[in-house]
C-alpha cells in the first residue's frame, strides 16, 4: 500500500517527507562510512537477521524482512508456507519490519542484513549505486527466467544500469474510480466515465455540492485527494519528468499545463474551500470514513486495492466503477502509473542462493497468481491463466491488466535522487494549488533545484568512472 499523504495537511506532510529524507540520507551515509557501527543495534530495534549458518531440523534458515501487516502479510505468509512445504532444505522466516528502507540499509552497514527484503522500485537506484543489493542476472539466467516471461513494464521496473536487481511481487496501477449512484443523481450516465480531462472537469462541476455558506460538502473531483502522486499529473497531459539520462524536464509545457489544471480547481471552487475540504479527512483512508466510500468524493484516482477497502468498509450495495484515467491529449490513451512491491537480496547476506530460490518460487505462475488473488493485485507475468481471471475477486481486474500492457504506462524514474525529486514536486504542487505561485513559477524553481541535484550525482558517477546508461522508456 502507498503511504497516506491525505489532503492538504501541510505541516504533517512536510514533517513526514523531511523525516523520511533525513533518515534515508543518514542511512546511506552510514552505508558509505562502513566504520560507523556504534548504535546500529539500537537503530535496528531488534530486527537483527540472526540467520547465521545455523540449520534447524536440517534446514538452512533464510531471514525475510517485509513491510506488510494485516491481510497483506497474511497473504505472503501463505506463499512462504507453500515454499517451506515444497522442499526440505530451506526454511524461510518472514518478519514484519517498519521503516524497512532505513533499517535494511543500517543492517547492511552493520554487516548483519537479512537474506531477503521486500522493497519498492524507487529503492533500487540508490541501493544499487551504493552496492547495497546484489544484481540477480546470473541467478535469473541459471533459473531459465526470460524477459518475455514478464509484461514489459515490470521487467523494465527491475532494471537499473542494464542489470536486474529485483523481481516483482505485488503489482498495481492507477485508474479512475467513480461512484455510479452519485453520477445518476447528477444526471450523468453512471456507466460512462469521463473520456477527456475536459469532460472530467464538466462532470466534477455537476457532482460538486455546497452548503448554504458556500462550504464544499461533496466534491466531484479534486486532484489533492488523496494527494499521493502529486508529481505525476503531467503524464496525462503528455509530459515527462526527464530525458532518461541527464536533463530534468519538469517545467516543460505539458507539465505546466497539468499544474494549471490543478490550480484551476482552486480558482473555480476557492482555495480556502478546497484546502478545508481536503484537509478535513485526516488519515482515514483505510476506514469507513474514507471520503470516496462515504460519498463525499464522487471521482478519485486510486489503485487496485480499493476493491478490498470497498468490500471491507463501504455501505452495502455501494455502486462503483473504474476505468482508465482520462487524458488531455487527443489519441493519448492507456496512461497509468505502475507500481509494485519487489523482492531483493541485500549485499552481504549469508544465503543469497537460497533467498533467490524463494524469489523464483514466488514468480512461478501458480504461486504468483495465488498471491495476486490473495492480495487482490494483478500479475506481472505475461501469461495469465483463465482460472486467474475467473477466480479473481476484483470485478474490474481486466481494466488493470489491459492498462499495464499499455506503452504509455510509466514508473518511478530510474535515478538515485527520485525521493528528493518527488518531494520537490509535492512542494510545487502545493504552491500551485494553494495559489502561492504560478504553475510556471513553481515548476521553474523545482527544475533548477532538481537539476542541480542530478548534476551533482552525475559528476559523482563521472569521478568514479561509471558510465550512465539511458533509462528504459517509462522510467
Amino acid at each position: 500500500m502507498f503511504p497516506p499523504f491525505n489532503g492538504l495537511n501541510m505541516k504533517n506532510r512536510y514533517f513526514r517527507a523531511d523525516t523520511h529524507r533525513f533518515c534515508f540520507l543518514m542511512s546511506m551515509k552510514m552505508l558509505v562510512l562502513m566504520g560507523v557501527v556504534g548504535g546500529i543495534a539500537l537503530l535496528l530495534n531488534g530486527c537483527s537477521s540472526q540467520s547465521g549458518d545455523k540449520k534447524v531440523n536440517g534446514r538452512i534458515q533464510v531471514s525475510y524482512w517485509e513491510k506488510w501487516s494485516g491481510k497483506e502479510r497474511a497473504s505472503m505468509q501463505q506463499i512462504v508456507d507453500d515454499f517451506n512445504k515444497s522442499q526440505d532444505r530451506i526454511q524461510v522466516n518472514m518478519m514484519m519490519v517498519s521503516e524497512i528502507d532505513r533499517k535494511t540499509l543500517v543492517s547492511i552497514a552493520g554487516g548483519d542484513p537479512p537474506d531477503l527484503v521486500g522493497l519498492w522500485p524507487h529503492s533500487i537506484p540508490p541501493y544499487a549505486d551504493k552496492n547495497a543489493i546484489i544484481p540477480l542476472d546470473g541467478y535469473i539466467k541459471k533459473a531459465g527466467i526470460k524477459e518475455e516471461d514478464y509484461l514489459p513494464v515490470f521487467w523494465k521496473m527491475c532494471l537499473h544500469q542494464g542489470k536486474i536487481y529485483c523481481l516483482p511481487s505485488a503489482p498495481s496501477c492507477l485508474v479512475l474510480h467513480w461512484n455510479k449512484d452519485l453520477f445518476k443523481k447528477a444526471g450523468l450516465d453512471p456507466e460512462r466515465p469521463p473520456q477527456t480531462i475536459k469532460e472530467l472537469n464538466e462532470y466534477a462541476r455537476k457532482l460538486t455540492k455546497r452548503d448554504k455558506n458556500g462550504k464544499i460538502v461533496q466534491a466531484g473531483f479534486l486532484p489533492n485527494i488523496p494527494g499521493w502522486w502529486n508529481w505525476s499529473w503531467g503524464y496525462w497531459f503528455g509530459g515527462k519528468l526527464w530525458n532518461g539520462k541527464d536533463k530534468i524536464t519538469c517545467n516543460n509545457p505539458e507539465n505546466v499545463k497539468s499544474f494549471e489544471w490543478v490550480q484551476g480547481f482552486s480558482k473555480e471552487y476557492g482555495v480556502n474551500e478546497v484546502q478545508a475540504f481536503a484537509s478535513g479527512f485526516g488519515n482515514n483512508f483505510q476506514s469507513p470514513q474514507n471520503p470516496f466510500l462515504t460519498g463525499q468524493v464522487a471521482m478519485q484516482m486510486q489503485g487496485i486495492w480499493m476493491n478490498d477497502l470497498i468490500n471491507t468498509y463501504a455501505p452495502k450495495n455501494f455502486n462503483w466503477g473504474c476505468a482508465p484515467f482520462p487524458t488531455d491529449v487527443p489519441g493519448l490513451t492507456g496512461v497509468t502509473y505502475v507500481e509494485a512491491d519487489i523482492l531483493c537480496i541485500p549485499a552481504g547476506t549469508k544465503h543469497p542462493n537460497e533467498a533467490f530460490e524463494f524469489i523464483r518460487f514466488v514468480n512461478t505462475q501458480k504461486e504468483m497468481e495465488k498471491f495476486s488473488i490473495l492480495q487482490q493485485r494483478i500479475t506481472p507475468l505475461s501469461h495469465v491463466s483463465d482460472e486467474f481471471l475467473a477466480k479473481h475477486p476484483h470485478p474490474y481486474i481486466k481494466v488493470f491488466l489491459d492498462l499495464v500492457r499499455s506503452p504509455n504506462a510509466f514508473m518511478s524514474l530510474d535515478m538515485s535522487i527520485w525521493n528528493e525529486y518527488t518531494d520537490e514536486m509535492s512542494v510545487a504542487f502545493d504552491n500551485a494549488i494553494l495559489m502561492k505561485d504560478t504553475p510556471q513559477g513553481a515548476l521553474d524553481k523545482t527544475q533548477v533545484r532538481v537539476q542541480k541535484s542530478l548534476d551533482r550525482d552525475l559528476k559523482r558517477f563521472e569521478r568514479l568512472g561509471i558510465v550512465i546508461m539511458p533509462a528504459p522508456p517509462g522510467r
